[in-house]
This record gives C-alpha cells, sequence and structure tokens, in this order.
C-alpha cells in the first residue's frame, strides 16, 4: 500500500497543516519513509536520525506529505530512523502525531 493509499494532509487543531489517516491503520504498519534531500543545517521540516550514544547521524529535510505530522504527548506514530509506524492503532481521519522530543533516536 502507497502512502497516499494511507494518510492525507488536512487543517489540524494541534498545528497549521496536520497529517490524518486516510483508512483505519493497525498498530506496528509501516506508514512511510520521510523523503527528502540531506539536510546540512536545522530547520522547518528537517527530521534528525541520532544513534543510540545520541550523537546525530544524518538529517533530512522532509518534502513529502510526512512532514505535516505534529507533535503530541501521548502520540499514536513513530519513527525508526526515517521509516514511520503506527505506535498504535489509529482510526480513519484520525491525526497522526509523534513525538517531538528527543529519545535518543530521532528529534523532529
Amino acid at each position: 500500500m502507497k502512502i497516499k493509499d494511507l494518510v492525507y494532509v488536512a487543517p489540524s487543531l494541534i498545528h497549521g497543516k496536520g497529517l490524518f489517516a486516510r483508512v483505519g491503520i493497525k498498530r506496528g504498519t509501516y506508514i512511510g519513509a520521510y523523503e527528502g534531500p540531506p539536510a546540512k543545517r536545522n530547520g522547518s521540516h528537517v527530521l534528525w536520525v541520532f544513534d543510540e550514544e545520541g550523537n546525530m547521524l544524518v538529517g533530512r529535510r522532509g518534502l513529502n506529505q510526512l512532514r505535516y505530522l505534529n507533535h503530541h504527548l501521548n502520540p499514536n506514530a513513530e519513527f525508526d530512523g526515517f521509516d514511520l509506524y503506527a505506535k498504535k492503532a489509529i482510526r480513519a481521519d484520525d491525526e497522526l502525531t509523534i513525538s517531538y522530543e528527543p529519545d535518543g533516536s530521532v528529534e523532529f
């Protein structure tokens, strides 16, 4: 299934635009990859990936729909590197959220 079959972008009550589930998404489902060119510095829509020791490995400036993910204290999705997975079941039309807090693996 392609990312466009799973999600869509719409106005968010959290902030600006958000990413929403087009269909119900089961826990553990691969949603898509954060795509874009390498980032040389921090900025809008940059996702940094860290190693287990907290050392920054690489950044990517998002150009696909995943750049519209918003922060939530109890997120329903999470990154493994640049790959996004459902952390819990997500209902159709629910906003997909991640934590922007650095946890040793990613920072948004």
